[in-house]
């Protein structure tokens, strides 16, 4: 399964200023762009489709920026990756299609749907807040295995 870099950067997007800001604090998109490799024009069109999709607020001034709409073990990744691209959990056919018949409809019904349908109530259960302490426990075991000459 391929991901778009459009989800892939949103995903870390939110995951940065879920981190970074906090108690208020707002995350600048040029930030996330400096801190993250990512180009700010497209990271500001990524950060349109998740204010669209409510999870986040921005706002205006001197110090502005973005912060969580809501707590990051409320985000789930289901919503983010529809908000993002709704065509990543959908169906291999949609209804109406006549692909049900034959070897297409098995491989479809038995292999694609069964598959989207694992990944839909994984990315279901999954929220922001997993990935951030995911991450944070790689952070701690990047360093505890670092080694100085």
């Amino acid at each position: 399964m391929k991901v778009s870099t459009r989800v892939e950067y949103g995903i870390i997007a939110l995951a940065d200023i879920a981190i970074n800001g906090g108690d208020g604090k707002t995350v600048s998109s040029s930030d996330i762009s400096e801190r993250q490799d990512i180009s700010q024009k497209y990271l500001e069109q990524i950060i349109i489709s998740l204010r669209q999709g409510g999870f986040v607020k921005g706002q205006k001034g001197s110090r502005g920026g973005y912060v969580l709409s809501r707590p990051a073990d409320r985000i789930y990744l289901s919503e983010v990756l529809n908000a993002l691209d709704n065509s990543i959990l959908a169906d291999a056919y949609e209804d109406g299609e006549d692909n049900t018949a034959g070897m297409r409809g098995s491989v479809n019904f038995c292999l694609w749907n069964k598959i989207n349908g694992y990944m839909r109530r994984f990315t279901e259960q999954m929220t922001l807040a997993d990935i951030i302490a995911e991450h944070r426990e790689n952070a701690e075991i990047s360093t505890e295995n670092m080694y100085y000459i």
